[in-house]
């Protein structure tokens, strides 16, 4: 239960990492932006950046190697504990949609749903 409250510590633990080293503060600010949208998901949506350019693709290649895949993996065991039984069953289907946006989130944004044409997950808006 609360899955969505011990991800964002565990996005806010790598996001203060993050900001140890001066180079890192924009994987932290991600980081935080994660944690708000995994807390309240709710009419919200992540979209990727036009703007984004070689350094997001570097960028993200860093943060899989230092942050992402143990994000990942946390989400696809809290999916997994959610699945347990059958009301939890939305909300791991919910966490395991996050896995992708924990391995890159450079180059993303979290907009609200109204905003774009269709949601990236099929839903239309």
């Amino acid at each position: 239960m609360l899955a969505g409250f011990w991800l964002a510590i565990g996005y806010v633990i790598a996001g203060l990492l993050a900001f140890v080293l001066i180079v890192t503060i924009p994987f932290g600010i991600a980081s935080f932006r994660l944690a708000s949208f995994v807390l309240w998901p709710f009419g919200r949506t992540a979209t990727w950046r036009r703007d984004a350019g070689l350094w997001s693709v570097i960028g993200n290649i860093v943060w899989i190697i230092f942050f992402g895949w143990e994000l990942a993996l946390i989400h696809l065991f809290a999916g997994a504990l959610l699945m347990i039984t059958i009301i939890g069953i939305p909300f791991g289907v919910a966490c395991w949609k996050m896995i992708p946006l924990s391995l890159v989130p450079l180059g993303r944004e979290i907009v609200p749903i109204s905003s774009v044409a269709k949601d990236p997950y099929g839903i239309p808006a």
